[in-house]
């Protein structure tokens, strides 16, 4: 499995527009955040992991033109979701799956109708919405059959139920700020959790650092990778020194192999 970190930022990114702070202005491309997502290599079958308005500067960073077999939305977010017209180019291949909640699909289709219409005009990306439950397993597949099983995981963003995901031996949890109890036992015995971890003060909607690493440590992966930081969570180079073994703060490119 390879994971590839394309965002690791917030929903302002970083630099953010008009500060001129030792983050945003920093020459070290691990401080320069694109909104968070992801893609996820496994068994022959390419997940993305959110859609963000950054996605088309993230693909042709990639530069890895290839099918996207499934895209996982985690909630509503225009951070998260805003890119799902720059899917047109992967509808070459084949039809886009996109796969989130009921509420969330819903959002959708209110969202960019011109997308889900019984007669879409020449142009309009190719993408079905596919629904899915919290806690119950579904599996993707690419356009030669192999399959991957994934589990959706309720997670809380303030007060909005939302969705994390767990893949084999990993999990991508993002905008969480708290987990209900009985979702723990359903990410044991990871090798590898991506999850968010906004800065170092508390925060009414997302993880703080303190909060991370409490979950993280009680969650036990081989290895924990932070994302969705703002500025606030400080240079690279100088915070990633301050975590324990086995976590890491995520940047922008990063490939992780599992």
């Amino acid at each position: 499995m390879k994971i590839t970190i394309l965002g690791s930022g917030t929903s302002t990114g970083v630099p953010e527009i008009g500060c001129t702070c030792p983050v945003c202005t920093s020459k070290d491309p691990r401080d320069n955040r694109l909104r968070c997502s992801g893609v996820i290599e496994t068994d022959g079958v390419r997940i993305l992991m959110d859609c963000g308005p950054d996605f088309r500067e993230q693909m042709i960073r990639l530069n890895d033109f290839k099918p996207l077999d499934a895209v996982l939305i985690s909630h509503e977010h225009y951070d998260h979701v805003g890119g799902l017209d720059d899917l047109r180019p992967f509808c070459r291949f084949r039809d886009v799956p996109v796969y989130a909640e009921p509420y969330m699909a819903e959002r959708l289709r209110q969202r960019i109708p011109y997308c889900f219409g019984e007669h879409l005009y020449p142009g309009v990306p190719r993408i079905t919405l596919d629904e899915i439950e919290p806690d119950a397993p579904f599996a993707v597949s690419n356009s030669e059959g192999k399959q991957v099983e994934i589990i959706p995981i309720r997670v809380i963003h303030g007060k909005l139920p939302i969705l994390g995901y767990r893949i084999g031996n990993m999990a991508w949890v993002t905008d969480m700020l708290t987990m209900p109890e009985e979702e723990y036992a359903r990410l044991q015995g990871l090798d590898v959790l991506v999850m968010n971890a906004l800065r170092p003060k508390p925060h009414n909607t997302h993880q703080n650092l303190s909060t991370a690493l409490e979950n993280a440590k009680r969650i036990g992966a081989k290895e924990t990778y932070f994302v969705h930081m703002s500025h606030h969570m400080g240079l690279h180079a100088e915070a990633e020194k301050l975590l324990p073994p086995h976590v890491h703060f995520a940047y922008d490119g990063l490939e992780i192999h599992v």
